[in-house]
């Protein structure tokens, strides 16, 4: 069986999406013999987890370590959701870890979700690793990545997002990402006002507790900034090549990872500069070079529009904004769309394909309905696939504009599928009006 093979087998395999337990993964990874015998750093939170693990794998790959990373979902190909030594594994390496999973499990029914992070882990296994970077998908207590015991947690912003899940406030999330603590090993919190559910449970297990604010901190200017954590600083920094408002945030967690883990992996200053500034992550806040400029950015709750769109607002002038957006059914679309409707001129809706996907009429409709505050004139219109809306909005815009892809990887991924987009603008520049 091939890998599309293997994927198309998880998919029926068991009645429901997501099913919150960890009792057949764990039973599963055992019967596997599934571990590490190098350090794993586990990360989980609502945004900003993408980022922090690939600044981990860059700043450790360029330390010299040989880093194997799970990172999902994926925008294009399956297979970029496992990297070893800075690169997606092949297509063809990951089967024989599916047939594994297969044997072992028996009669044990895994969610999609629980079957490829136990192949994936398996994969990771078979290499000679320095370093496991692993990647929560939802929650972490009960998420399938946390039958791995972690040597450090890593724990990002936390906002509202799988509230069914998880709980309806961020006590109740914190509670649940609190999950991949363990006794007496650091946990590292980089979300700036953190719910306090975070340092209850670190307190009850006696693990070391690193918040950003007071175990670590950074400052900077518009040139470059500064870290300095319990031991270490870090000073005259360049900014990450990851852009956007919340990259420090990010990688001011990632250096207090480090610096938790130093006496097992220690690395240079050297490193760390190079390391954050040449770290690549497809899709996050990513701005394609041409005219019309094209924005990619997974972003697809609230908390996480909300920090695009003050991206946006510092990209300086274009004279329309075309947004491409395509989410999820059950994602909080009112808030979604009420952060950035302000800078949207016109909305191209996509379908996505998926069954839980909301329709490009669905999508157009709690638009309309919402009566949000827009720019005159602004338009909407629905369309079958991403790539049919990102062609729409080219037509329409001019060399001087700004097109907006966002919302869920399924959305990024559907322009993404050969390769980067070549966006030409279908209307001429408009010419200033002549003066008498």
């Amino acid at each position: 069986m091939t890998l599309d093979d293997w994927l198309a087998h998880c998919e029926r395999l068991h009645p429901k999406t997501i099913d919150m337990t960890l009792d057949r993964v764990s039973a599963v990874k055992d019967k596997l013999g599934i571990a590490f015998d190098c350090p794993v750093i586990v990360v989980a939170g609502t945004n900003g987890k993408g980022s922090t693990c690939a600044m981990l794998e860059s700043i450790a790959l360029h330390a010299g370590y040989r880093v194997g990373l799970y990172i999902k979902p994926h925008l294009v190909h399956f297979q970029e959701r496992c990297r070893v030594g800075g690169a997606p594994v092949s297509a063809e390496s990951l089967a024989p870890h599916f047939e594994a999973v297969e044997a072992a499990r028996g009669d044990i029914t895994l969610t999609y979700f629980e079957f490829t992070t136990l192949a994936i882990m398996r994969r990771l296994q078979h290499e000679p690793l320095d370093v496991v970077i692993l990647e929560v998908g939802l929650g972490g207590r009960l998420d399938a990545v946390n039958v791995v015991d972690a040597d450090c947690a890593v724990i990002t912003s936390i906002d509202l997002d799988h509230t069914e899940f998880l709980g309806p406030d961020r006590e109740a999330i914190g509670r649940e990402k609190a999950g991949i603590m363990r006794a007496g090993r650091p946990v590292v919190v980089s979300d700036p006002m953190p719910p306090q559910s975070l340092a209850v449970r670190a307190a009850e297990l006696g693990a070391d507790l690193r918040q950003l604010g007071r175990d670590f901190t950074f400052s900077g200017d518009r040139t470059q900034w500064q870290w300095a954590g319990r031991d270490k600083r870090y000073s005259g920094m360049a900014y990450p090549a990851l852009r956007g408002v919340n990259q420090l945030l990010n990688a001011s967690g990632v250096l207090a990872a480090f610096e938790a883990l130093a006496d097992r992996l220690p690395v240079s200053a050297q490193a760390v500069r190079t390391g954050l500034a040449l770290v690549e992550l497809p899709g996050r806040f990513q701005v394609l070079a041409g005219q019309p400029a094209v924005v990619l950015d997974v972003a697809h709750n609230p908390h996480a529009v909300a920090a695009l769109a003050q991206n946006l607002d510092q990209m300086g002038y274009f004279p329309r904004t075309h947004a491409v957006f395509g989410a999820m059914a059950d994602k909080d679309l009112a808030g979604i769309l009420a952060r950035i409707a302000p800078l949207v001129d016109h909305w191209h809706f996509t379908n996505l394909p998926l069954p839980r996907a909301a329709t490009a009429g669905q999508l157009e409709s709690a638009f309309l309905a919402a009566g949000l505050k827009t720019p005159p004139g602004v338009t909407t219109a629905t369309h079958a696939t991403p790539l049919d809306a990102l062609q729409a909005a080219a037509a329409e815009a001019t060399p001087a504009d700004r097109i907006l892809v966002f919302g869920s990887f399924y959305t990024v991924g559907g322009v993404l599928q050969a390769g980067l987009p070549r966006v030409t603008a279908g209307r001429p520049a408009e010419q200033p009006p002549t003066l008498h």
